[in-house]
């Protein structure tokens, strides 16, 4: 047996319970993972609402996108680790607890020196911002490069590896105490949303590419401070999914308007995702040049505060859970 934070009912951080179940059985692709620490993340939240569920044939009422921790169990047909291997791994639910069973080719092997509380938020972030950012906005060295939230965990990521390919980084943040913190991070233009609008402060500027997950009014001014054949890319929609587009701008500026989500999509693409990962970034992980900033790390048995934590965005960085 083992234990696990639990969605007793949907409702507010206090439903999250911690309860005993039945320790994962391996596939035969894929590995059982000792969990040291795992990631917090914003559909953790929806989740925990009944907003966001989960896929068909993963774990209904347990959350958790990411872990890192040890192997200490492989199926007969996994590849690529082998038990005793520390490692961090994507996965489609169920991370908030001891053990969890995983596809064998979405763990990636993590240096020595990496601890588990800093790999256990990087798989979440690192998948959706390389998958967004680089492959579907094609952002290369010497463009611009906006994401909005940036001392949240895709923000911190999205600054930092866009800085490290060599872009121009602008983000919103939504209090002055955030600014040297992104700044810190690879960020050189910074608007305090609460303050100032960020279309009137860039207006003129032309973004090359955008990461929004805002959505709303958003929308619309993303669209007017983007560059001729900008590319504005969507993950999420936290103001409201229902928007206008003045198809003409569009033409005009001969806009590319995409988006995704990371947790339904299939095996096949998340192992290619993994790969690309393994790479591009890992090398950058190795010698210290990507970190995960640490808001603040909670007990499994608190996870009901770190999701109130994560509710009140008084936080920098990645909200872990430890084991």
């Amino acid at each position: 047996m083992m234990y696990a934070v639990v969605i007793t009912e949907f409702g507010g951080p206090e439903v999250l319970q911690v309860e005993e179940r039945e320790i994962p059985e391996v596939g035969d692709n894929e590995v059982l993972i000792e969990v040291s620490a795992a990631g917090v993340n914003r559909p953790d939240i929806f989740q925990r609402k009944g907003n966001y569920p989960a896929p068909a044939g993963v774990v209904a009422d347990i959350s958790g996108l990411e872990v890192a921790g040890v192997v200490v169990g492989v199926g007969k047909a996994a590849r690529g680790v082998k038990v005793g291997d520390r490692v961090m791994a994507l996965l489609a639910g169920g991370g908030y607890a001891q053990y969890v069973a995983v596809d064998a080719m979405l763990c990636i092997v993590i240096p020595d020196h990496l601890p588990f509380v800093e790999a256990a938020g990087m798989p979440e972030t690192i998948f959706t911002v390389w998958h967004n950012v680089f492959e579907r906005g094609e952002l290369v060295k010497g463009e611009r490069f906006l994401v909005h939230g940036g001392a949240g965990g895709i923000g911190s990521a999205a600054i930092q590896l866009a800085h490290l390919f060599g872009a121009e980084v602008f983000t919103t943040v939504g209090s002055s105490d955030k600014i040297s913190f992104v700044q810190e991070l690879g960020a050189s233009a910074i608007v305090n949303y609460k303050e100032s609008d960020f279309e009137e402060v860039w207006s003129g500027v032309g973004m090359d590419v955008i990461l929004d997950s805002i959505g709303g009014s958003y929308f619309e001014k993303n669209i007017n401070i983007l560059s001729e054949e900008g590319r504005l890319v969507v993950i999420n929609a936290m103001q409201g999914a229902k928007v206008e587009l003045n198809l003409i701008k569009m033409m005009q500026k001969r806009v590319h308007l995409t988006g995704s989500t990371l947790r339904s999509r299939s095996i096949e693409f998340k192992r290619s995702l993994a790969d690309a990962i393994r790479r591009q970034v890992m090398p950058l992980v190795d010698k210290g040049a990507y970190k995960t900033p640490i808001a603040e790390v909670f007990s499994y048995k608190d996870a009901s505060a770190a999701h109130a934590l994560m509710e009140s965005r008084f936080f920098q960085g990645k909200i872990i859970l430890g084991f």
